[in-house]
Parts: C-alpha cells; sequence; structure tokens
C-alpha cells in the first residue's frame, strides 16, 4: 500500500475539471490566549495549481511568523492557519 492510495481515479473525477480552477489562499492569525482569530487574509493573486498554493502558504507563514518575532508569539501562544479553495473561473 502506497501513501495516498485511496484515492483513485474516479475519486479525483468526481470533483470536476481543476483545470477551469484557481486556487485561492486565505491565511488566519490566531490567539490561543484570547481564543481568537483575525479576519481571514485572501492573498491577491491566485494560484494555479494547489501545490503552488501550499507552498507559498508555508512559506509565508513562516515569514509572518518571524515578523511577529518569538516574544509575541510565546506570550500570546500565536500560530497561522492557511487554505487553499478551488474557485470556479470562467
Amino acid at each position: 500500500m502506497t501513501f495516498l492510495s485511496f484515492i483513485s481515479d474516479d475519486y479525483i473525477g468526481s470533483i470536476g475539471d481543476l483545470s477551469s480552477m484557481k486556487i485561492i489562499l486565505s491565511m488566519i492569525i490566531c490567539s490561543q490566549v484570547a481564543g481568537t482569530c483575525l479576519a481571514p487574509y485572501q492573498w491577491p493573486t491566485a494560484f494555479n495549481n494547489q501545490y503552488d498554493c501550499l507552498m507559498f502558504g508555508y512559506k509565508e507563514s513562516i515569514k509572518k511568523m518571524e515578523e511577529l518575532g518569538p516574544e509575541d508569539v510565546n506570550r500570546y501562544n500565536m500560530f497561522i492557519k492557511f487554505y487553499c479553495t478551488p474557485e470556479q473561473t470562467i
């Protein structure tokens, strides 16, 4: 059994034609201390595929955490989550 062997062609095909999709990145900064998150920030540029969106999201999350710095991140138990969401294009 290989990694992701549960994904079949039938399942992948059931989500529609991804060639007509753009992928939208939304990033959210949260604080566990405050128990809340800021409103999602939608990245202004759409991505052509899931992989590019995810890799960019991970890199931008690291940059933002470095910008916030260890003092605030540790004081407020901050974290960043992000979503890459397909959006139908015409």
